[in-house]
């Protein structure tokens, strides 16, 4: 696809996005690489601190002059006006008549909803970086999107609006999809030399990993002294499933496991790995969301929290002349894997903001639909009055795990983990139950009507 091509009409005509999250790292990465671009800029940073805000604009290239903290409605007006930057720290601040598109990149679910559904019923379209108010409310949002003639949609640059691109292109391809997944945050480096795997900042002695770097023919054995080997370093997180339930939900697959298979995999083997349990891989079932923690050692390249799809193949020959340039390829020759190493983060997310502005184009489906529920199980006994607390770089909730549930009649009662975080338990639950909805004291009503696709707004039914 030429994007040159694409957006050549609308050149010299300038973009403008307010942000949510505006002191993130998300948002660093989105305003430096909008310094980089001359039809694109950021009218309105909100953030409840607006001069953290301003100052990481600064550090990223912002004109000291061009970064205005604003506190009524004229002065954001006066200053986007002028050109220049209003940073704010309210909601009712960001004004619709000053920007394009909104990016909201708040990671908080009850705010993130919020302030998308007054964008788009404003006409304004959305750009979702939040997978935590997707998860929850992405459907109800997309609904209000189509309501009001304007785009909702994943941003690229993180792993959601990526994979649900890549598996597009397959599906126009007419490939038949065993699986689609993504890699976890941050790689497992075994180094054999030393013996060790250093997973970021912590490091295990494992010398016995090095009989193991090669499948065997006993891929599930593998994999069982694979994860056995790294028992001491986390392989898993709670983003990973919030991911996955927005993939589900835009793509229609479903998940084979509720707490996925987390194999301990190399690049190399995905095809392998990623195949139905009759062919000596790991599936149960194919049409499945799942993550895989990648191994390599030092002196190979990261999957980058890269995206991948498993297609089975079809001419025997034209897969070998595939493999012989170096794709991955089953070592049946029955399966495939297709993916895109890396994801950039803000860096690509422009290319959301214009295509969704220019050409209403949403990376998304525009109408998507529960197929996956994620929710949360107790890690151990939780009592009456317990505030389940979410924080964390992966937004985790304390004491539940998250799980992804397909979606049907059996899990109508139980909770979103995004509405259960934050919310105080009216109840005991036990270790290994599932959170339901009447489980919770105070949970935030707007947000649950709008997983349940009810349009409440502010405490009045519409």
């Amino acid at each position: 696809m030429n994007i040159e091509y694409l957006l050549a009409a609308h050149r010299g005509t300038r973009v403008q996005y307010a942000l949510t999250g505006a002191k993130g790292g998300f948002a660093r990465t989105l305003l430096a690489q909008t310094t980089q671009i001359e039809d694109l800029h950021a009218s309105v940073l909100c953030d409840l601190d607006p001069e953290g805000a301003r100052a990481l604009a600064l550090e990223v290239g912002f004109a000291a002059e061009s970064l205005v903290v604003c506190g009524t409605p004229g002065e954001v007006l006066e200053v986007v006006a002028a050109g220049k930057t209003a940073v704010v720290a309210s909601r009712e601040l960001l004004l619709p008549e000053v920007f394009d598109i909104l990016v909201e990149a708040t990671g908080d679910p009850g705010f993130g909803y919020r302030v998308a559904a007054d964008a788009l019923r404003a006409s304004r379209p959305v750009a979702m970086v939040s997978k935590e108010v997707d998860s929850v409310a992405g459907i109800e949002l997309a609904s209000i999107a189509r309501e009001n003639d304007v785009v909702y949609t994943p941003a690229s640059g993180d792993q959601p609006a990526n994979l649900i691109a890549l598996v597009s292109w397959v599906r126009t391809l007419g490939l038949d999809i065993v699986a689609i997944g993504k890699s976890s945050e941050y790689d497992l480096v075994f180094d054999p030399s030393a013996g060790t795997v250093t997973h970021l900042d912590k490091q295990i002695h494992a010398p016995q990993l090095g009989e193991h770097l090669m499948l065997g023919d006993d891929i599930p054995a593998t994999l069982r002294a694979r994860a056995e080997a790294v028992a001491a370093l986390p392989t898993g997180a709670t983003a990973d499933y919030c991911e996955m339930a927005v993939v589900a939900n835009h793509t229609g697959f479903v998940v084979d496991d509720e707490l996925m298979h987390y194999p301990v995999a190399r690049i190399s083997e995905l095809a392998d790995i990623y195949a139905p349990k009759s062919s000596g891989g790991v599936l149960e079932r194919t049409g499945v969301v799942d993550v895989f923690s990648v191994l390599r050692t030092p002196d190979e390249a990261s999957f980058g929290g890269g995206v991948f799809v498993v297609v089975r193949t079809y001419d025997a020959q034209t897969w070998e002349v595939l493999r012989g340039k170096g794709h991955v390829v089953s070592r049946s020759g029955e399966y495939a894997c297709i993916y895109l190493p890396y994801h950039f983060m803000g860096v690509e997310t422009p290319m959301t903001l214009l295509l969704a502005v220019h050409l209403g184009a949403p990376y998304g489906s525009p109408e998507p639909t529960r197929s996956i529920l994620m929710a949360g199980r107790a890690k151990a006994d939780l009592a009456a009055g317990t505030l389940l607390e979410m924080g964390g770089h992966h937004h985790d909730v304390t004491g539940v795990q998250a799980v992804l549930l397909e979606a049907g009649s059996e899990s109508a009662r139980v909770a979103p983990l995004y509405v259960s975080s934050r919310a105080t338990l009216a109840r005991d639950v036990r270790a290994g139950e599932l959170i339901l909805i009447e489980d919770l004291a105070d949970h935030d009503a707007e947000l649950l009507a709008a997983w349940a696709g009810e349009d409440v707004r502010e405490g009045s039914h519409v």
